[in-house]
């Protein structure tokens, strides 16, 4: 069963890919935020035969919804009427920091943020299923 990952950005969103097993979190791609986008992932969705999409929960240190959130639950909302997969939010905490640090910046830094943001999720639910 394969997760697809989404860093979502104003500008550009970072897209992630599981292995089948749903072990393992790959970067996959960066997409412009713009008027394709949701197709864009729709037909990922449906290459790559996708069981879940996991869309990175943008929160202030304190918890609460920062400004990104509302676009975030928006975009939720759109993506849900286009395809009928479950969608889950994964809290994320400088996923894009971390990425940066770990490869230096690049073209496929939020890609990785996205792996890091689905691969956070992935764990928690391996580590759920354990118990």
């Amino acid at each position: 069963m394969k997760f697809l990952g989404i860093d979502f950005g104003t500008k550009r969103v970072g897209i992630a890919i599981s292995d089948e097993d749903a072990n393992m979190a790959f970067p996959k791609t960066v997409l412009e935020n713009n008027n394709a986008l949701l197709e864009s992932i729709v037909n990922l969705c449906v290459t790559e035969k996708v069981a879940g999409i996991v869309i990175g929960e943008s929160n202030k240190l304190s918890g609460e919804p920062n400004l990104l959130m509302v676009d975030i639950e928006k975009f939720k909302t759109a993506l849900g009427q286009k395809i009928a997969v479950e969608i889950f939010l994964e809290p994320e905490f400088f996923s894009s920091a971390e990425a940066e640090r770990l490869q230096g910046k690049n073209d496929m830094l939020d890609a990785s943020a996205a792996a890091i943001i689905l691969k956070s999720f992935l764990d928690k639910r391996k580590n759920h299923d354990n118990h």
